[in-house]
């Protein structure tokens, strides 16, 4: 993991998947944060793809709940801020 001289800022190769529709606007709040952050990840709208709504059901009991975020060692978080997105990505990258 490298840093810059913002500690704020965390530069890291780990990627995620963001599941989310286009009508969403915590989805577009946390999108527009993450981009700002340099933070790369791909978004699945899951109203256009009925397996990632699956993806999402299992993980928030049933419920299309969105944004939903699922991380290469397959833990997941559920509308989560920008500050606990950066937490996750560094304890991957340690």
């Amino acid at each position: 993991m490298s840093t810059t001289s913002d500690t704020s800022k965390v530069t890291t190769t780990q990627t995620f998947t963001m599941y989310s529709t286009p009508w969403c606007g915590y989805c577009h709040r946390l999108s527009s944060q993450l981009d700002r952050e340099g933070i790369t990840y791909e978004v699945v709208d899951i109203e256009q793809h009925p397996e990632a709504a699956d993806i999402v059901e299992q993980v928030n009991n049933g419920n299309q709940t969105v944004p939903t975020l699922v991380y290469s060692d397959g833990t997941a978080q559920t509308n989560p801020s920008l500050k606990q997105v950066q937490e996750k990505l560094a304890s991957l990258a340690s």
